[in-house]
């Protein structure tokens, strides 16, 4: 976690650096009602404990895998933990390559722990006795070389397993909310599809609507919030082991680099521990905060975060919820309550009780119990407690339906009454259509969870249509299986993209569906969709559902309900008098500490719509939604001549902006003039001319400045410019004219003190050689883009005189 940072008057930074009294000696210069030693207001960013759990600014911190998806309903590759990515160098030595120390650990977390090697300690000198500090270095290295190589082998024993199955449908399934492998259809496959009846949709709408409607696990206001609000917050195993060891100062907080866990230090479990519970902590403290969001703009149902406690359910570095989070979660349970929400959860599709593979079953025990244990610390009422479900998906086939249905009810019998108590099933959008489910959920009495976007994808052609109007024929024996346990039912609903052909292409959820199932109107309907909050927010708008009005929409704003972060103030030296004046005027006025106290949003109003209640945005303006990003504005008097001295592409723009702003504004109308000059007299006429409009427009904005400061110099001739004037030498020619064309000299490289002088020499009398020589001799050397050595440095002068002065 970054250092706190302190925000005090400048005056008293001042003062303790320059050494001035202290407000408490006898020569003070402090007013005596001025309390220097107060400390400043606390950012809310500061009151989350030890741990930066904030995943934007914390490396260790991962937010959850899940956490933007729609429904944990499609496979996704890693919402295990994946070692390859964890320690990308574990599959390399699997494969048989010897990999150096360095190569191990160069793109691990854990890159800076280097083991000791024979070529690191000279061959020449006695091994020294190793200190405790070389053993705890020494062990701590060990355990991750351990843990490397165990979870090399479980991943090696893993490939080889799935290589040995027949490749279940259930373990190809792509994420439903990314692109996934949409794109790869044959075209046969999308003929076919194409080809199939259209489905046949119910007009039933159910309104009046007096259900709940909710979604899923995460609001995408409030995790755009500043500080973020949001339950899954996670980490790595990595990161675990790593903080297993103190760090390098525990009075000051954890920085990413400044204070790092000490690896020379002894581990202790009980401490990488401490750090996952303030983890979960954080997790459990941000569900309030949802709720009453929720509450506020008529959300009434939320699924909860299965990513609340990282690894709770792991074989090795699982825990128990009690009692560390036992009176958070009871705080939580107060809360829906009080506010009459319903709250459910649903288990990742990894969980299956019909898998051959006993380890599958194992773990999904565990994280059942894992689940039901969150539920039952959060205390409900006897109804809001039965109607908080565990929604569970049957799984994969594994080649035999039938097998696997004996497999899962056999499974399911060694599950505690609890767990039975709150488990349901749901249909799936690969393999299991209602018709599979519905006669084990009555056998088992199971309560079976209508899903009808999965029912539009997987379904019985024997039986029913594609489409929400057959399904209503089985609405009664659905209920019923909720009946029976005193539950109050729930369904699912989502909508395919609507580009989507092929199943696989429809199991991609649309980020907002834009209709209501027929549903009774009394439904607690889950909506699942990548929008969230507002994918609900839209469906409120479009059929005026309770609560719709209760937020604003359509015009753009900047949020306005966040606590912005501090800006660093430049620091500035200051003088002893600048000093005393501040503090003699610091107790006239409020206090910094007390304007920024001013400033901050109370805990309780964090990413609340602010005053306006704007929580929604129309679909396409995302954007809306996040506090708008600093803009960085570049200081006034920008010093041109270094960005010209220290050409980089970076500033290219700059000195491309600076050199059309220094160009000759009156360079085209003189080179126009020029044109048909055939005498000195024409040169003198224009020249003056040009000086007058140039003194015009350079003393115009100065008329409020003060007469006695001299004018900045002029910047240097653009290489148009020079060039332009290169060439005028050579347009006429001198001796049809008896005159040579004289070259005209760029006014943005005169100094001031000239005064504008532009006046020309009387050479009427003179050749036209002589002529030419002493007209050149009177232009600058800057003007051709060369320098002399005569030249440089000197000042140049157009008053009339010989050649040999002009040359001098």
């Amino acid at each position: 976690m970054p250092p706190k940072r302190k925000r005090s008057s400048v005056a008293i930074d001042t003062v303790s650096t320059n050494g001035l009294p202290p407000s408490n000696s006898s020569t003070s210069i402090l007013p005596p009602n001025i309390a220097i030693q107060r400390p400043p207001p606390k950012r809310q960013t500061s009151r989350r404990g030890k741990v930066g759990t904030n995943p934007d600014h914390n490396s260790d911190i991962v937010d959850g895998k899940a956490a933007l998806r729609a429904s944990p309903d499609a496979d996704e590759k890693g919402e295990a933990l994946d070692i390859a990515k964890v320690l990308p160098t574990t599959p390399a030595k699997s494969n048989g390559a010897k990999a150096t120390p360095k190569q191990e650990d160069s793109d691990s977390p854990l890159s800076d722990i280097e083991a000791p090697t024979p070529a690191s300690t000279p061959a020449k000198k006695p091994k020294k006795n190793p200190t405790k500090s070389s053993i705890a270095a020494k062990k701590g290295s060990d355990e991750i070389k351990a843990f490397k190589a165990e979870q090399a082998a479980k991943k090696a024993a893993e490939v080889k397993v799935k290589k040995e199955e027949d490749g279940d449908e259930w373990n190809k399934r792509v994420e439903p909310d990314g692109d996934g492998e949409a794109q790869a259809e044959d075209v046969d496959t999308l003929k076919k599809e194409a080809a199939r009846p259209p489905p046949v949709n119910s007009d039933y709408l159910p309104l009046p609507w007096k259900g709940r409607l909710g979604y899923a696990c995460l609001n995408t206001y409030l995790r755009f919030s500043n500080p973020p609000i949001f339950t899954s917050r996670t980490c790595r195993i990595a990161s675990i082991l790593e903080h297993r060891h103190p760090l390098k100062d525990p009075n000051q907080p954890e920085h990413a680099t400044k204070n790092r866990p000490d690896k020379t230090q002894p581990a202790s479990i009980e401490r990488g521990q401490r750090y996952v519970e303030e983890l979960c902590l954080a997790n459990i403290r941000d569900i309030p905060k949802m709720l009453q969001w929720n509450d506020k703009y008529g959300i009434k149902f939320m699924r909860l975060s299965s990513e609340m406690f990282p690894f709770a359910s792991h074989a090795e570095y699982g825990y128990k919820l009690a009692p560390f989070a036992s009176e958070a979660l009871a705080e939580v349970g107060k809360v829906v309550a009080e506010l009459g929400h319903r709250v459910s959860t649903h288990p990742g599709q990894f969980t299956q009780l019909g898998s051959p593979r006993a380890e599958v079953i194992a773990n999904a025990f565990r994280d059942l119990e894992y689940h039901d244990e969150m539920f039952r610390l959060l205390k409900l009422p006897e109804q809001l407690d039965r109607d908080a479900v565990m929604i569970l998906h049957l799984g994969g086939t594994f080649g035999d339906k039938a097998a696997t249905l004996e497999r899962f009810k056999e499974n399911y019998k060694g599950l505690s009454p609890s767990i039975k108590q709150r488990l349901v099933l749901e249909n799936d959008d690969v393999s299991w259509s209602v018709h599979d489910l519905l006669p084990i959920c009555e056998e088992l009495n199971i309560p079976l969870c209508l899903d009808f976007h999965h029912h539009n994808i997987i379904f019985d052609p024997s039986q029913l249509r594609e489409g929400t109007l057959d399904i209503m024929s089985l609405y009664p024996r659905i209920k019923a299986t909720w009946d029976r346990k005193n539950m109050r039912q729930k369904m699912h609903y989502s909508e395919g993209c609507p580009e989507a052909i092929t199943g696989r292409q429809r199991r991609k959820h649309n980020p907002r569906p834009i209709t209501l199932p027929p549903c009774p109107n009394d439904m607690d309907l889950m909506i699942e969709a990548k929008d969230k909050e507002q994918a609900v927010f839209e469906l409120m708008r479009t059929f005026k559902l309770p609560g719709w009005d209760t937020f604003n929409n359509i015009i753009p704003y900047e949020r306005d309900d966040d606590n912005k972060p501090l800006s660093k103030k430049p620091k500035k030296k200051k003088t002893k008098k600048q000093i005393v004046a501040e503090i003699e005027e610091f107790g006239k006025e409020l206090s910094e500490e007390e304007e920024i106290a001013k400033e901050i949003i109370p805990e309780d109003q964090i990413g609340m719509g602010g005053k306006e209640n704007r929580v929604y945005w129309p679909v396409g303006m995302e954007e809306w939604l996040r506090p708008k990003k600093r803009e960085v504005k570049k200081k006034n008097g920008e010093d041109e001549d270094q960005i010209f001295k220290n050409p980089t592409p970076a500033n290219f723009e700059a000195r491309k902006k600076i050199s059309a702003r220094n160009k000759f504004p009156l360079e085209d109308e003189v080179k126009e003039k020029l044109r048909d000059v055939n005498s000195l007299a024409d040169v003198q006429a224009i020249m003056k001319e040009v000086n007058e409009k140039r003194i015009a427009r350079e003393e115009a904005p100065n008329e409020k400045e003060d007469e006695e400061k001299p004018a900045k110099t002029a910047k240097p001739t653009p290489a148009k410019e020079k060039k332009a004037l290169g060439s005028m030498k050579k347009a006429t020619s001198a001796k049809k004219q008896n005159v040579k064309s004289v070259p005209t000299p760029s006014l943005s490289n005169m100094d001031e003190d000239d005064d504008g002088d532009l006046s020309m020499p009387d050479l009427s009398n003179e050749d036209g050689d002589e002529v030419e020589r002493k007209t050149m001799a009177a232009v600058p050397a800057k003007v051709s883009g060369r320098s002399s050595g005569r030249a440089r440095g000197k000042r140049m002068s157009y008053a009339e005189g010989d050649a040999g002065s002009a040359e001098e």
